[in-house]
């Protein structure tokens, strides 16, 4: 079928040098075919048959005159006549559900509108062959059609109904009308020029059809409201009830950022990665020094600031701000540590496909497999999730003196290792080593405490009977931590991307920079920040922006795992929610238009970065 659909389309190009009215009559004979079967498929027209059968007789009839007549006047009086007449057919089989009220305002707009937009293609595009009557009467005929149709309410009259159609295909008509009757030259061009049109049009068509149409009527719809099958214009009103509505953006709890510990100890630890690397760097006459030390501070810090930061401004929109915050940071930090460090190690290749083997699963399925893992059983009985039975055995541990001792011990040997470590580093003026061991250490000595004083692990005391039981997480429940832990799902799949893409990155960065650093006395840190991460500063920007497209467009994971309850909402779950289980298509679509917008900055950086690539 595409085969006969390709040599019949040359076919018909090859009569426009000898046989231009067949030309004529055959694409006016489509085009009405297209839109009388447009109407017919929507279900818009009273005996659809007979009318499209009309339709494709006059416009049939109009194309072949308008391919024979070469004098305008004539020319004229043929376009507008047919446009008449396909007009006025409308009017009289449309039905009447669809007949608009005849509103001044909305009419006096779109044309207005529509014959600016026609003066202005005219204006940018002269090439001496269509004159700007006809540019204006084609955008006249556009604005009207919006203005005295689409945007009316449609409670008119059948008298009103063939008015607006009558006068949208006298518009039409006209601007045929207009159109000069090309020489043989002009005719030969068209045959040879359209060869590159037939080659693009089965993928411009397949484009316009599955993105460029929806994406048009999706916006539109986001002007209007009611059930699919009573939408009325509605302006502005649906974006206004996204930016106002509590469950999309909610600032309420904001003053309580300067109460949470997570924002005061994000500072503290942003405050120390200043301290440090500023200590550093003037150890090597520099004014900061981005060590391994310095930095995972300051990572650390920014990111229980923005968590903070998430945890008091609640909905949907920050929800997928939270989404793209955390992915970025981990899943993009994540896949460069690991890239690094596999880098030429031994059993590379092994460590690389574990970690990259969660990409095989689909979202949908890994949403499953960590909803068992998060699972929460009633504390009296046995856990069957992985992360809450090991937490319950650890409250197990805790309460125990025995296995409380033997802990502490194993722990305080390990605490004792890590000062050793640190010491070590001390003398070797690594700075690395000696701000990791250190940090380490604190947080095993936390544990020591934890085990010791108050307790850790899931574990409470029964006010009933007063005995230590399970005290499980409600992973999935409890806001508003429950999104991160659906945020770890992504995080475990797309870890592997990031890996795989900064590994085939660091290996192509010349060897001849590493060992020149090397030679100039950089230590293994300082080559890495200063050599490494700037070389591969491209493809860290391609990782992070595929991150910020696929976490706005998540569906998958919070659909699963959750339906958006628990304030887990997030916008493409939004959008199905509003448009598919409300049937409110006019707020789905706005949703729909905000999450294209959001994109839509991300994916021209991208463009651009490419072309600058290329240009390079």
């Amino acid at each position: 079928m595409s085969a006969v659909v390709f040599i019949g389309i040359n076919k018909l190009f090859d009569l426009t040098e000898k046989r231009f009215s067949w030309f004529n009559a055959i694409v006016g004979a489509a085009l009405s075919a297209a839109v009388f079967l447009i109407l017919w498929g929507n279900r818009l027209l009273e005996l659809p048959v007979l009318v499209t059968l009309i339709g494709i007789a006059i416009a049939t009839g109009v194309g072949y005159l308008l391919g024979s007549v070469e004098d305008p006047g004539r020319r004229m009086v043929i376009g507008l006549a047919g446009g008449g007449a396909i007009g006025l057919l409308l009017g009289l089989t449309v039905k009447t559900d669809y007949a608009p009220s005849l509103e001044p305002v909305s009419i006096v707009i779109g044309v207005a509108v529509g014959a600016a937009l026609g003066y202005g293609w005219w204006a940018l595009s002269r090439n001496g062959r269509e004159t700007m009557v006809q540019r204006v009467l084609a955008g006249t005929a556009v604005g009207w059609l919006f203005g005295g149709w689409l945007a009316a309410d449609f409670d008119g009259s059948r008298v009103e109904l063939v008015i607006v159609a009558l006068v949208l295909g006298l518009t039409l008509g006209g601007a045929l009308g207009r159109w000069q009757h090309p020489d043989p030259i002009r005719r030969g061009d068209v045959a040879v020029a359209s060869r590159k049109y037939i080659f693009l049009a089965p993928a411009l068509i397949f484009v316009g059809a599955t993105l460029v149409i929806p994406l048009i009527r999706t916006i539109w719809l986001g002007f209007l409201t009611g059930s699919p099958r009573d939408l009325r214009w509605n302006g502005l009103t649906n974006y206004a009830d996204i930016f106002s509505d509590p469950n999309i953006i909610d600032f309420d709890d904001a003053s309580g950022l300067f109460t949470s510990r997570l924002f005061w100890v994000g500072l503290l630890l942003i405050g120390g990665g200043l301290i440090a690397g500023r200590v550093l760097g003037r150890q090597i006459g520099a004014n900061f020094s981005a060590g391994a030390g310095s930095v995972s501070m300051l990572a650390g810090g920014v990111t229980l600031l923005g968590f903070a930061v998430f945890t008091v401004i609640r909905g949907t929109i920050s929800n997928n701000i939270w989404w793209i915050f955390a992915v970025i940071i981990f899943a993009v930090g994540l896949g460069l540590a690991v890239a690094v460090l596999a880098d030429r190690a031994k059993g590379e290749n092994i460590a690389k496909s574990l970690i990259f083997l969660p990409m095989a699963i689909s979202f949908v399925g890994a949403g499953i497999i960590w909803r068992l893992i998060y699972v929460a059983r009633p504390p009296q009985e046995a856990q069957s999730g992985v992360l809450n039975t090991l937490w319950v055995q650890i409250g197990k541990w805790s309460n125990s003196t025995s296995a409380t001792t033997v802990i502490s011990v194993i722990l305080g040997v390990i605490a004792a290792a890590l000062l050793y470590l640190a010491w070590r580093g001390w003398q070797a003026e690594s700075s690395a080593i000696l701000t990791g061991s250190l940090v380490s250490a604190a947080g095993i000595g936390w544990l020591i405490y934890r085990f010791v004083g108050p307790g850790l692990g899931g574990f409470k005391t029964d006010e009933v009977t007063g005995q230590i039981v399970g005290d499980p997480v409600l992973f999935i429940q409890e806001n508003p931590f429950n999104n991160f832990w659906m945020m770890v799902v992504f995080i475990w799949i797309q870890t592997g991307f990031a890996m795989v893409i900064f590994s085939a990155a660091i290996k192509a960065v010349p060897e001849d920079l590493l060992e020149a650093s090397r030679i100039d006395g950089a230590t293994e840190a300082q080559t890495f920040w200063r050599v490494t991460v700037p070389q591969i500063y491209p493809t860290i920007g391609v990782v992070v922006t595929t991150f910020i497209v696929t976490v706005l467009r998540v569906f998958d994971i919070p659909k699963v795992m959750t339906n958006g309850n628990f304030d887990t909402q997030v916008l493409a779950n939004e959008m199905w929610e509003r448009a598919f289980t409300q049937l409110d298509f006019g707020l789905g679509s706005a949703v729909a238009v905000v999450l294209f917008v959001a994109v839509l900055p991300v994916m021209f950086i991208n463009i651009r970065r490419m072309q600058r690539e290329r240009l390079g």
